[in-house]
């Protein structure tokens, strides 16, 4: 009986982990939802904030992909970030998670029949079955038209959209 408990166990924990991952892209369809949505600043300057689940590269993948839909649909050819906010642990990624801790003691007792001394080593491991973390990115980007400028931060939005759209 004891050799069934781990595997299913396991198997629980990497079945919910699997329930709760990055959605479909798309818009968000409530407040606490996951997707994209934007806000306009001036005319050329947006922000675009995408809420996500999971690791926080494949959510920042999809703020700059909306980002390049957004400049093209409002003719534009490139756009800038100008400033980018990241909220999410880099360890979010989710799923079973196992951690290890290992400790020492010792110690010494003088009692009435002698002196007494022993020590002894733990280990411990711990199983995180909570699943994948919610993570943000939030872009705020100034879009222009013509050449893209040589900047790091600035992106052709066609480019970024043929690379990114195949997710």
């Amino acid at each position: 009986m004891k050799r069934l408990v781990l595997p299913v166990i396991l198997a629980a924990g990497l079945g919910l982990s699997a329930c709760a991952s990055l959605a479909p892209y798309g818009a968000q369809t409530g407040p606490n939802g996951q997707g994209y949505s934007e806000q306009r600043i001036e005319s050329n300057r947006y922000r675009v904030t995408y809420n996500g689940v999971g690791a926080p590269g494949p959510v920042a993948d999809y703020a700059l992909l909306r980002a390049a839909e957004l400049t093209t649909s409002q003719g534009y050819d490139w756009f800038e970030v100008t400033q980018r906010w990241t909220d999410g642990r880099p360890d979010s990624a989710g799923g079973v998670r196992p951690n290890v801790g290992v400790s020492y003691g010792g110690g010494s007792y003088r009692g009435p029949y002698g002196r007494y001394s022993g020590s002894g080593v733990g280990v411990g491991v711990g199983l995180n079955f909570s699943g994948p973390s919610a993570t943000s990115t939030s872009l705020e980007v100034v879009m222009g038209r013509g050449a893209k400028p040589d900047r790091p931060e600035a992106y052709d939005a066609r480019g970024v959209q043929e690379a990114l759209g195949r997710f």
